[in-house]
């Protein structure tokens, strides 16, 4: 007998689109993943839980040196990330399923280079496998126990799985989920051009340090973009024996700064909203063998701006730092080792702020990464304000606040 208190899993391998095109990324891939979505929310029938999805989008060359570092395809990913989760938010629309909450799905992005399969004699950067960017045999033998792998089953979904049957069938644990294939699904193409890398002379160093701030309330898919972004922007570092590692800065509004917020007497807490990140961007870059130890915490509250924080040693080479910012600049204006900033587009003048403030110091400035916003394009008409719902922090706490007045 199935364990009820167990949390279902599921991966979906899906095979490069055929453009980045909106309207054509969703022909392809809406009835993938609207039929996952079925199948995941009927298992959750009457459970009081979430199913946790992970997403992993195959793109031809992401590890080649010819697209390194990072800042030269990030452009490219950009489209690809919003694409994806603009098209969750639909379905989840359509099929009136949560985003995360109990009987809902919970669903992570990850990017998958799949060209290290398909031209094997191609070159690849080594650098330590760290998401959200990984090539297909780390993904098929990191230590995740998912209930099922999902792959759409026309030509270019069956190439993508036999390659990662052929060594997930290996590595696997006599208790992972069997590989399935999901009928019904379109053809297409593979298109040769998906990823676009920006002129070598426009592109910096690689980003060894990189912050991204917000509120972080109630976590939602509007979150999970932005800090996949931020996972983007941040270079994997070459070797995991350099002695240097990778370090992600995340701002986590302090409450002082939030109560003029809507609703604000059901925000979460700051540890609350700094939960919340730390573990979505330890599951999107974390795919490593689990470790002999839990990833190593300090907690750090000293006087003074950016005093407050927690340092997480996901790895040697992986570290979050989660601060608490009482302004608008954050550490971005108190750490010079900070080389690049991601921003929404709604808050794209604040990285000119915040450069201003460096260049006051006599610092480098920041390289600016900004996000798409995620809108209710597609969406119908009488369905908008519910995509509008769950990418909103406040419209999750007047809904909370209509729960507690019953």
């Amino acid at each position: 007998m199935p364990d009820p208190t167990a949390q279902t899993s599921a991966l979906l391998l899906l095979p490069p689109p055929p453009s980045s095109s909106f309207p054509l990324f969703k022909d392809a891939y809406e009835p993938i993943l609207s039929a996952v979505y079925s199948r995941l929310a009927q298992s959750l029938d009457g459970l009081n839980q979430s199913a946790i999805l992970d997403i992993a989008l195959s793109l031809p060359g992401l590890l080649s040196p010819g697209h390194q570092p990072r800042a030269r395809m990030y452009g490219s990913l950009r489209r690809f990330l919003a694409n994806i989760y603009r098209l969750i938010g639909i379905v989840s629309v359509e099929r009136n399923i949560e985003l995360g909450g109990p009987g809902g799905i919970d669903a992570r992005v990850i990017f998958l280079d799949f060209d290290t399969v398909t031209n094997p004699t191609r070159e690849t950067v080594p650098v330590a496998q760290t998401g959200p960017i990984l090539d297909l045999e780390t993904l098929a033998r990191s230590a995740r126990l998912w209930d099922a792998v999902y792959h759409p089953d026309n030509a270019v979904g069956q190439t993508l799985a036999t390659a990662f049957s052929s060594i997930y069938a290996q590595a696997k644990d006599p208790n992972a989920g069997a590989v399935e294939a999901i009928s019904g699904v379109p053809n297409w193409t593979l298109s040769e051009s998906l990823i676009v890398a920006e002129d070598v002379a426009k592109s910096t160093a690689p980003h060894y340090s990189v912050a991204v701030g917000g509120t972080f309330d109630h976590f939602h898919i509007g979150h999970k973009q932005l800090l996949t972004a931020t996972a983007l922007a941040l270079d994997p570092i070459q070797s995991t024996t350099s002695g240097r590692g990778g370090l992600l800065t995340i701002g986590v509004t302090g409450d002082e700064l939030l109560v003029k917020k809507k609703y604000a007497e059901f925000l979460e807490s700051w540890e609350e909203r700094c939960a919340s990140p730390a573990s979505f961007l330890m599951a999107i870059m974390d795919f490593c063998p689990p470790a002999n130890s839990a990833p190593r915490i300090e907690r750090v509250s000293q006087p003074g701006p950016n005093g407050k924080y927690t340092l997480m040693e996901v790895r040697p080479w992986l570290t979050l730092k989660l601060v608490q910012i009482s302004d608008p600049f954050g550490p971005t204006i108190t750490d010079e080792s900070i080389s690049a900033l991601v921003v929404s587009q709604e808050t794209s003048s604040g990285g000119a702020a915040v450069n201003e403030e460096r260049a006051k110091r006599g610092w480098k400035g920041l390289e600016v990464f900004e996000v798409d916003i995620l809108h209710s394009g597609e969406v119908p008409s009488d369905d908008v304000e519910g995509f509008a719902s769950k990418i909103s922090s406040t419209e999750l706490r007047r809904r909370r606040m209509e729960l507690a007045r019953g």
